[in-house]
């Protein structure tokens, strides 16, 4: 499922068939994954309800959206949260979110690339030692010295660095939106299956 949150001032949300203005918006830069955003809501709590179950009920529930869409190929948009009422509950989802990013991110890992074919070689920073190997693909030798590394990167699977970001850029929108008073809207994709919690 594809959800987009956004913001805009009370006085600028419509009813839906209309659509909420593009001028006085605020958008985390989430990446084009809807599976990310998905898996970055998972095991975060609003109001001692899961965030993503409050998402569905507030998406899926017996009452559907009323407010504008957010744009094409959106539905409609529900509030997810209000200042001043939601506003502790919101900064602390967003602790949540960021702390959840940091005990994820990995361990971090110094990179080397070789100089004959750019092949590249990650080591765990705790593994790291000077020394020399034969490249895998060309047979140069590449030195590990921590002097001559690219610098340091997680080791994580790229997936995981999208949800991490996801994470990040969530709370820093929860916070934004809250520091000007604008209400949190949440939007499906209205052409995307409704996900399943398989496999948590």
């Amino acid at each position: 499922m594809g959800f987009r949150f956004l913001s805009v001032p009370g006085h600028r949300v419509v009813e839906h068939p209309r659509a909420l203005p593009d001028e006085d918006r605020l958008e985390p830069e989430l990446p084009p994954l809807p599976e990310a955003v998905e898996r970055a809501l998972a095991g975060a709590e609003f109001r001692d309800v899961r965030a993503r179950d409050r998402l569905r009920a507030l998406l899926q529930g017996d009452r559907p959206p009323k407010l504008g869409s957010p744009g094409k190929g959106f539905g409609p948009s529900a509030v997810f949260a209000q200042p001043p009422n939601d506003l502790p509950a919101m900064l602390r989802l967003a602790d949540e979110l960021e702390m959840l990013a940091r005990r994820e991110a990995g361990e971090r890992a110094l990179v080397w690339k070789c100089t004959e074919c750019a092949a590249r070689y990650a080591v765990p920073v705790s593994l790291v030692r000077p020394v020399s190997i034969r490249c895998e693909r060309c047979g140069n030798p590449v030195e590990l010295n921590v002097q001559r590394s690219l610098g340091e990167e997680a080791l994580v699977d790229p997936f995981l660095g999208a949800v991490n970001n996801c994470r990040q850029e969530l709370a820093s929108f929860f916070r934004e939106a809250m520091a000007r008073g604008w209400p949190v809207l949440v939007s499906e994709n209205a052409r995307a299956p409704v996900a399943s919690d398989e496999g948590e």
